[in-house]
């Protein structure tokens, strides 16, 4: 073998060669990370706050002969409601149209027959639909009431809620972290083994739901006034947090 056909074969066993020692070694780190002791444990905060904000759902809903007189019924339902808002002390920028429909009411088929044809057209109705943000809760049965009276006669939803629950999520996460804490501590020690320190955490935080209301206008009788109790939120972290273990 001549000189330069050795050179070219050792040029190309070379890489071949490097790779070799840096695979065993990259082996050899995934081998002692799959070998370190590991303990995984979970930890539960929560933090209960007065709410100091509630969010409604209103909806104006009218029936007429015609398209236009129930978008005119409508129309002037909602202005009244909007304006009775605004009396109240609700800002502008706290009211939000979350939904428009128009559509015609038919007449009444066979409901055992799934092939019958719709009716026909036999008036039309016309629902709009508001989300609220009430930040004075003070107001907020005096203001149901007399949205009930101008108008809104759908129920919808009502929220209590928080307008900055960062505080409060705050403290439910150092609770929880304790907890997990305290957790992987006891079980260590039961174990005769230190705890090392932490390779992965993570968190899952809950925010209040929704809570259903009743269809105002079927709630009330005329003259009462709409009982409000907000009591109180509820705000729940989760956190599982992974730990290496000392021998």
């Amino acid at each position: 073998m001549n000189p330069v056909t050795r050179f070219a074969t050792a040029a190309l066993l070379m890489p071949v060669l490097l790779a070799v020692p840096l695979s065993a070694q990259a082996f050899a780190q995934d081998s002692q990370q799959q070998r370190e002791a590991q303990i995984t444990v979970s930890g539960e905060g929560e933090m209960a706050v007065a709410p100091n904000m509630a969010i409604l759902s209103l909806t104006v809903l009218q029936q007429a002969d015609t398209a236009e007189a129930a978008l005119t019924a409508n129309n002037a339902a909602m202005r009244n409601v909007v304006g009775a808002l605004h009396e109240r002390g609700v800002e502008e920028r706290d009211i939000q149209t979350s939904q428009f429909q128009i559509f015609p009411r038919h007449e009444a088929t066979d409901p055992k027959d799934p092939n019958a044809e719709p009716g026909k057209i036999i008036g039309y109705q016309v629902s709009n639909g508001l989300t609220v943000r009430v930040r004075d809760l003070s107001k907020l049965g005096a203001l149901l009431d007399q949205s009930v009276k101008l108008g809104v006669n759908e129920g919808g939803q009502i929220t209590f809620t928080n307008d900055n629950p960062d505080a409060a999520l705050m403290e439910a996460r150092k609770k929880a972290v304790a907890q997990a804490l305290a957790k992987a501590k006891t079980l260590t020690d039961a174990a005769g083994i230190k705890l090392g320190r932490i390779i992965e955490m993570n968190e899952n935080s809950v925010r209040p739901m929704a809570q259903p209301m009743m269809r105002m206008a079927m709630a009330k009788e005329p003259g009462d006034s709409v009982p409000i109790s907000s009591g109180e939120n509820t705000y729940s972290v989760t956190v599982n947090v992974t730990f290496a273990l000392e021998q």
